[in-house]
């Protein structure tokens, strides 16, 4: 995860907020852990799919570095900026998704949102429907792993907009 510190926005923009803490530098061990975590977590998903998670999980944590991040990365990596955007608004606009992305839409909100509840039986049958038992296993430690990240992004205000395709990810 590469952070920078830029104060200076273009013309008329807000200022750009400085981050709280660099945490990947000061907890290396944390960050290293992570980021093999991540990697691991990643065998076997398709890459887009896992982008789309990872935007979703990003769009209801709120943590715009991690948005600026994926968006960038599902971008670079073919996605279209319409799925991108409708994504945020995925029940109304489902057309745009595969029964499959669309239970892993649904599963990673039941991940995420852990407040309304837990993750209902009916949302992890479908999932169930749609991924065999150990890619199940990987998408659902992407979600959590993805949920981490967010955590570690708000909570130290990493700032969006620096992350350039290629750059180390998470």
């Amino acid at each position: 995860m590469t952070t920078h510190t830029h104060l200076h926005a273009p013309a008329g923009n807000a200022p750009e907020h400085p981050a709280r803490l660099q945490w990947a530098q000061l907890a290396p061990d944390v960050y290293k852990a992570m980021v093999r975590l991540d990697t691991a977590s990643r065998k076997g998903l398709d890459p887009t799919l896992l982008e789309l998670v990872k935007i979703r999980t990003s769009q209801l944590n709120r943590c715009a570095f991690c948005l600026d991040m994926h968006s960038k990365d599902a971008l670079a990596a073919g996605e279209s900026v319409e799925r991108i955007i409708q994504l945020s608004a995925w029940e109304e606009s489902q057309h745009f998704y595969t029964e499959k992305e669309l239970a892993a839409i649904r599963l990673t909100e039941a991940v995420t949102v852990l407040t309304d509840g837990f993750v209902p039986d009916e949302v992890y049958a479908k999932a169930a429907e749609h991924f065999e038992e150990g890619e199940l296993a990987q998408l659902i430690a992407s979600i959590t792993v993805i949920n981490a990240w967010n955590r570690f992004g708000v909570t130290a205000r990493l700032a969006p907009g620096h992350y350039t395709p290629g750059d180390i990810k998470h």
